[in-house]
């Protein structure tokens, strides 16, 4: 037997290999322990280093991959001259198995106090051919050639490529221990005379599946095998295994897509969501998330942690798709894939009598623990049981007790074979469930004829092919899955391990996946501690093929077996996350630009020039945007915004936008230069401090006689500086009063020197209003300048536009002057740039409106769905009201809406979660929209409230009468305790509970007492009767915490003295665990019984 160091034993990596900075080398922290030789050993001959075949055993062991070796070949390089010799070295070069070698040495260390040796390729200057691959055992002996019994050496393997062309040891071996002292106890030292031979033994082996010692960095699953593996999201790999055995198992596949899912499309389908992932898994490049499939299912992330166990997820897997496709094409395909038939049989031996049961099943479990193949799992469970002596059968009254035979046995075998094996079990010693890691054999095919009964179809044969190999590696509480699994009948087996997709040799699907002691060669590995070494990874599902039905269940799946609709969605979401990968990419090479144009400042109806937040596609006021190459030039932007403008490209010129200091964005000066870049123009503007480039485009209004425009404002000069010149440009907005609006009403340039008056001309030229009205009277208009949202300041006519601190960029708001109150027809307002008022309501003044901009808010209202009468009569509505209107401004708003009195609505908040109501709105003087919506103070309650939507009430009595009074809810018993009813009943505070009770048969529409009978009322707390409150009890003593229950009293208990009346509660196991209505009921004597009978008057009580 031969000892390796045992995967159980603890393993420290030391993290502390150096490597020259100068070079590029790979270093295995991985070593053999120095081998030392005792010379003064007694029984097996010394080994020494000259000894070529035997140190060739020594340092190239067997390897647990057992692959094929291609070339054998050693080499020594005798060292002269050690402690003179460069800091590194190069060896002589030697070819094995075809390629080229030789060792790489640092005499004194790779930045360590240790000699450092290493295996590289010896290809001229280093440079291997790009496709340079070679996998290599390898082994390093320094050693005296003066004593070649003294010697030290090291082991090593690894796949050598063009980027890590070395490999080897850092810390080879110390460098006190070459000369300093002798070694260990041979009394010699390994380096004398200033000169020791190094020798390098060399195994090239076969690379069967390509990725022999493959770190799988920057491995491409799809391209190396056609496959691409699944993602995990945390302890996800055994669903990942699972699902890479059913979506290889193509029948499946192909059910699977013969799902109709067409009119339900949802991530809520898990078949759906299972297609998508089939075709993701068919179409894509790259690893494929499962998160879609695992929401379907329903799992919240703690589940995605937590692993499930696998035949039951395979099981309900199974179900639900088999319950999506009753009624389809595919509702017998599953059935006929996965599920055989097993008998339950007790037949009699000595009479003709057999009572059978003949049940579906969809997969086997197999015993693991007694039995060392899944051949002696199946004899074990067909086994048949005598039942005799005691245990006798009862074959009914005709044969009385009769000896017999019990078992099962398979009557048919599906096409597709799940073999679940029982690797986890209770074990009583521990007192726990543990992990079966016993030697369990499995074949790539296997007979299964001798398990079916005798009248089973043998008309074919029942030999099974391995499919796929699901595997478990660790214990009980930590491990991990994977699969192997073979796609075509006559191809390779594959091993999917989560995103990774690797080939598989038969050795890896077949001997490392046993379980038991592991071998190498036949030969049992033993620890450090001389116990066997125990695999940790071991088969725990088999998937098997029917051999005569692998053309059925594994035929070829084109594009043609995907639902077409399927095809056309997931490709176009492919397509578009490609656009948006490729946009994230290239997002350095371009640069977002706002333009605002005539057309968008016309229709802004907000303060300033517009929103840039806002997208022009919904909300025409808003700025257009343009993603631009940073190299492209202002003269293809302009040409953009000409061609969405429908203008003129000659009639266009671009301002820059500055922000101001009071926080709104104005045109600062217009560009000369179109042919700067788009980077060059936001470069100078760094001072806007925006992530885009903002701007203004104008339109020259006219043309000189070569057709060029005419600008009243000269550009700035090529070099940023702006001419001198007395216009100014100023924008004008307009108030409309009639319609309750503001929009944009154009630009002007005008001499800053002329007054403000003089703006009045130009504006009624632009609105095309005439100078005097129909009376006679000049058309008067009022003034003001646009400072910032929250200040509007009105403008003096005789003062000059300088004086008025006008500049570029500024707005100048006018509105027709009011001699006197016109009527207007009142109209709802749909949207936040007109106004819904009545005439009351009415703005007369832009500074008024700009204060309503600033506070308006849309709110929704819904109705109450429990505290009206028809709820579902009312749509949900919206309205655009200001945060400083009071609770009755709102309830005006709202009863003209609804068509009811706003004094008997009441308002209530909404959860912001639940979206269900939250709490009355109290109605006060200080009760704005904006304390509502959002409470001044903050607590958990308030902040758990939506600041956008409220419901309402409509009350049959004002809201200021609901003050005097105290709602109560009522819990009528109409019929015993079978019946309950709920009621809400108004009462005065300064009520009693006879109020309450006339209260209750009014809003009940009950008989009156002296006709129906009396009517008893109960306060209960924690379900049980806590108080019967007397007819002249004040409402106001009772609280919010108990609950109120009515009832007729019984004619048994009218006259009944009170010690015949007792309580009962409803509880469950326990007293304390209380629930339901409690009761009262009556007990008497009766003669002849016991006296701890009870008997109720109301026999609904129960």
């Amino acid at each position: 037997m031969q000892t390796v160091d045992s995967p159980n034993d603890m393993l420290v990596d030391s993290h502390d290999l150096i490597v020259d900075p100068e070079i590029e080398i790979e270093i295995e922290s991985e070593k053999d322990d120095v081998v030392d030789i005792n010379p003064d050993s007694d029984g097996e001959p010394q080994l020494r280093a000259d000894d070529v075949e035997a140190m060739k055993a020594l340092v190239l062991p067997l390897l647990h991959e057992e692959p094929e070796i291609l070339a054998d070949g050693h080499q020594t390089w005798h060292i002269v001259d050690w402690k003179s010799a460069a800091r590194r070295m190069h060896g002589p070069v030697f070819e094995v198995g075809g390629f080229p070698w030789r060792i790489l040495m640092f005499p004194f260390g790779n930045n360590v106090d240790h000699a450092s040796f290493y295996l590289e390729q010896g290809y001229p200057e280093g440079k291997p051919p790009d496709d340079f691959v070679s996998c290599v055992q390898f082994g390093l002996v320094l050693w005296n050639p003066d004593a070649p019994e003294v010697f030290v050496h090291h082991t090593a393997h690894h796949r050598f490529t063009k980027e890590e062309g070395d490999w080897g040891f850092t810390r080879f071996v110390e460098l006190r221990k070459l000369w300093n002292n002798p070694y260990e106890d041979t009394g010699r030292f390994l380096v004398e005379n200033d000169h020791a031979n190094i020798t390098a033994y060399v195994r090239v082996v076969r690379d069967e599946t390509g990725v022999l010692w493959h770190n799988l960095q920057n491995y491409d699953s799809k391209k190396e095998t056609g496959f691409v593996g699944l993602k995990n999201q945390g302890a996800t790999c055994y669903l990942n295994s699972l699902i890479q055995s059913l979506y290889l198992t193509n029948a499946f596949r192909k059910a699977i897509y013969q799902i109709p899912t067409q009119d339900e499309d949802n991530l809520q389908n898990s078949a759906y969501t299972l297609q998508r992932l089939f075709y993701q898994l068919q179409t894509s490049n790259s690893a494929v998330s499962t998160n879609e499939l695992t929401k379907s299912f329903g799992w919240e992330t703690r589940h995605i942690f937590e692993q499930q166990d696998v035949q039951e997820l395979s099981r309900k897997l199974m179900e639900r798709m088999e319950e999506k496709m009753k009624g389809t094409d595919a509702e017998n395909i599953l059935p006929t894939l996965f599920c055989g038939k097993v008998r339950t049989y007790i037949s009699c031996i000595n009479v003709n009598y057999e009572s059978r049961r003949v049940e579906d099943f969809w997969d086997v479990q197999l015993n693991v623990s007694g039995n060392k193949s899944i051949e002696e799992s199946f004899q074990d469970y067909v086994q048949v049981e005598t039942m005799d002596g005691e245990n006798q059968y009862f074959a009914g009254d005709e044969h009385k007790l009769q000896d017999a035979r019990k078992g099962v046995i398979f009557e048919t075998f599906p096409e597709v074979l799940h073999l679940q094996l029982k690797r986890f079990q209770y074990d009583v010693d521990h007192d726990a469930m543990m992990k079966v890691n016993d030697r369990y054999e499995f074949p790539d095919t296997f007979d299964a004829a001798p398990f079916l009964s005798g009248d089973a179809d043998l008309s074919e044969p029942w030999t099974y092919q391995l499919h796929s190999v699901l595997v478990h590696s660790g214990d009980l509480n930590a491990g991990h899955y994977y699969a192997f699994i073979k796609p075509e009948k006559d191809g390779w087996f594959y091993r999917y391990d989560d995103d990774k997709v690797t080939k598989a040799t038969m050795r890896e699907v077949l001997e490392d996946n046993f379980g038991g002691e592991l071998k190498i060669n036949g030969q049992t590995q033993l620890s450090k501690a001389s116990t066997p070494i125990m695999r940790q990874n071991s088969a725990y599902m088999l998937v098997y093929i029917r051999q005569s039905r692998l053309d059925q269940v594994l035929p070829l799946v084109t594009k043609d077996d995907t639902p077409p609709q399927l095809q056309k969605k997931l490709d176009e979401e492919v397509a578009f996350r490609e656009a948006r990968k490729k946009e994230r990419d290239e997002q350095h090479l371009y640069l977002w630009v706002r333009v605002i144009t005539d057309d968008t400042y016309t229709a802004h109806g907000g303060t300033d020039l517009t929103s840039f937040d806002a997208n022009h596609d919904v909300d025409p006021a808003a700025a257009r945007s343009y993603r631009m190459l940073r190299k492209s030039t202002l003269a293809e932007l302009i040409a953009k915004v000409a061609v969405d403008t429908n203008s003129d490209p000659k009639r266009l010129r671009l301002w820059c936008m500055v922000n101001r200091q009071n926080k709104t964005t104005r045109p600062d000066a217009p560009f000369n230069d179109t042919t700067q870049t788009i980077e060059e123009t936001h470069q100078r503007l760094v001072g806007s401090k925006t992530l885009d480039l903002r701007l203004w485009a104008e339109t020259a209004e006219e043309l000189d006689q070569n057709g060029d425009p005419v600008w009243s404002i000269t550009p700035m000069m090529s070099n940023g500086a702006v001419h001198k010149t007395d216009l100014i440009l100023l924008f004008l907005k307009w108030f409309d009063v009639e319609h309750q609006r503001l929009c944009g009403a154009g630009h002007v340039h005008i001499n800053k020197d002329r007054k403000v008056e003089d703006l009045v001309p130009i504006i009624l030229n632009k609105m095309g209003w005439p100078e005097k009205t129909s009376g006679g009277e000049k058309t008067t208009l009022r003034l003001f300048e646009e400072i910032k949202p929250n200040m509007i300041e009105p403008l003096k006519g005789k003062q000059s536009l300088k004086v008025a601190e006008l500049q570029d960029g500024d707005i100048v708001c006018f509105q027709k002057a009011i001699d006197g109150r016109g009527s207007s027809e009142s109209s709802d307002v749909e949207s936040l740039n007109s106004l819904s008022t009545s005439h009351s309501d009415r703005i007369e003044s832009a500074p008024q409106f700009y204060d309503f901009l600033l506070h308006r808010r849309l709110v929704r209202f819904l109705a109450h769905p429990s505290r009206n009468a028809n709820p579902d009569d009312y749509e949900p509505f919206d309205l655009v009201l200001s945060s400083k209107q009071s609770y009755d401004q709102i309830a005006a708003k709202v009863g003209d809406k609804l068509g009811v009195a706003g004094s008997h609505l009441r308002f209530w908040t909404v959860n912001v979660t639940t979206n269900n109501p939250k709490s009355a709105v109290r109605r006060g003087l200080s009760q704005t929209l904006q304390v509502i919506l959002n409470p001044p103070y903050s607590t958990f309650s308030n902040n758990s409230q939506r600041a956008d939507s409220l419901y309402f009430e409509i009350l049959d009595i004002s809201l200021s009468e609901l003050d005097t009074k105290k709602s109560l809810r009522v819990i009528w018993l109409s019929e015993g305790m079978t019946k309950e009813e709920t009621y809400d009943v108004l009462v005065p505070k300064t009520g009693i509970v006879e109020d309450l009770v006339q209260g209750l048969i009014k809003k009940a529409q009950l008989e009156d007492e002296a006709t129906g009978g009396p009517i008893r009322l109960y306060e209960l707390h924690g379900n049980k009767i806590f108080n019967e409150p007397p007819r002249n009890h004040g409402v106001v003593g009772i609280t919010d915490y108990v609950q109120l229950v009515a009832e007729r009293v019984p004619e048994e208990d009218l006259n009944s003295p009170s010690n015949e009346l007792i309580q009962a509660f409803h509880f469950q196991s326990e007293t304390i665990k209380t629930h339901g209505i409690p009761f009262k009921f009556r007990i008497k004597q009766v003669s002849g019984i016991p006296r701890t009978c009870l008997f109720t008057t109301d026999p609904s009580a129960g």
